[in-house]
């Protein structure tokens, strides 16, 4: 899975004052009710058709959808676009709801994120034998970042004989290091606990209480012409689900740290079950939201679990994630205390010009 963790946000206080004074931009006419007054997000918005964006985009603010779009196509050889409905992989914003099967397993005494994985595994090398369900939500564990293609097929026995065999990249605890290995132990761990399946039991605990009926790998009764196709220069690529997956969704090089598949609409349950305690309790957001480990060397963007926690401006602090695998893109963007959400889905990837939209878009919004 490719992730682009680190942002900068030095340009938004020179985009806010160009947005607002540049009598350049084309004018649009607006839907009526779609964007409620806010013409800059207007413009911005009904100007991505043109520099040949491919999803869905839905901004809410304090629990009203302000904005809902589709753009381009999501199957061309069919004819069929983009609808508000269209289904897309969501990448690494997968990790999320790994992060909180994992918690809601703690919140019901079955687990601790402080318990060491030598608890679920027999056979850890003693390199490996302290690394903590902490260290694997954080990125902290020195594991490597993956050990073999999102669609390989292997089995539970030959990845985790891979992952233990290798090297440590870094010493355990020391330093973020970003490891798909390490979300796909926990989707392990969370099916020897709970004794379900991964996305069973992240369809009872997580999906079906938040009122997401089109989130998962193979469970939700899509329709099949509602998932992208993804798009890469001139080459059609397939469906996701259509990749050469296990019985029950993909094999453990993708299976929870990414490769779910989702829309914009249970995004925003997804946000909007998160503000309230129907998931997690305020103690599991807590840890779910903290900033527990820097990034970098400049100490402004932390990992939490699953997520992403840095400031925003002056007085604001976002939590995000991003996720894609270079055809299928995802950036959800949160703001707690202002109840602001942007999700972008996208089945054609264009490299920075979408890795900026939803902060552009929270540039305007929270201008």
């Amino acid at each position: 899975m490719i992730l682009t963790i680190t942002k900068t946000l030095s340009w938004i206080t020179t985009f806010l004052f160009l947005w607002a004074g540049n009598p350049n931009i084309e004018d649009h006419t607006p839907q009526p009710n779609l964007f409620h007054s806010n013409k800059n997000l207007e413009k911005y918005l009904q100007s991505l058709e043109q520099k040949g964006f491919s999803g869905t985009i839905l901004v809410a603010q304090k629990g009203e959808i302000i904005a809902h779009l589709a753009y381009g196509m999501r199957n061309k050889s069919e004819g069929l676009k983009n609808q508000k409905s269209t289904i897309f992989d969501i990448g690494s914003v997968t990790k999320q709801f790994t992060a909180a099967a994992i918690l809601k397993l703690e919140m019901q005494g079955k687990l601790s994120v402080d318990d060491p994985i030598s608890k679920y595994f027999v056979g850890i090398p003693r390199d490996k034998k302290e690394i903590t369900i902490h260290q694997l939500l954080t990125h902290t564990s020195g594991l490597v970042a993956s050990v073999g293609n999102d669609y390989e097929e292997i089995s539970e026995k030959d990845f985790l004989n891979r992952v233990f065999a290798l090297e440590l990249k870094s010493p355990v605890g020391q330093k973020f290091r970003y490891s798909n290995v390490g979300y796909s132990l926990l989707s392990i761990i969370i099916e020897k606990v709970s004794g379900m399946g991964y996305e069973a039991y992240l369809n009872e605990a997580l999906f079906n209480p938040a009122g997401m009926q089109n989130t998962g790998y193979m469970l939700p009764s899509w329709d099949s012409n509602s998932i992208a196709k993804g798009y890469s220069k001139k080459k059609e690529h397939k469906k996701p689900n259509e990749e050469h997956w296990d019985e029950d969704g993909p094999f453990l090089n993708l299976k929870g740290n990414g490769g779910i598949l989702s829309n914009t609409e249970d995004l925003f349950k997804w946000h909007t079950a998160l503000l309230s305690n129907t998931i997690l309790d305020e103690k599991a957001k807590e840890k779910y939201f903290y900033p527990h480990t820097p990034e970098d060397a400049s100490g402004e963007s932390f990992y939490t679990y699953g997520w992403v926690s840095m400031p925003f401006g002056p007085n604001k602090t976002v939590i995000w994630h991003n996720g894609g695998n270079g055809i299928f893109f995802a950036d959800f963007w949160r703001f707690i205390q202002e109840d602001v959400a942007v999700i972008v889905l996208s089945n054609k990837y264009r490299g920075g010009m979408d890795d900026i939209i939803a902060e552009k878009i929270s540039a305007i919004i929270l201008q």
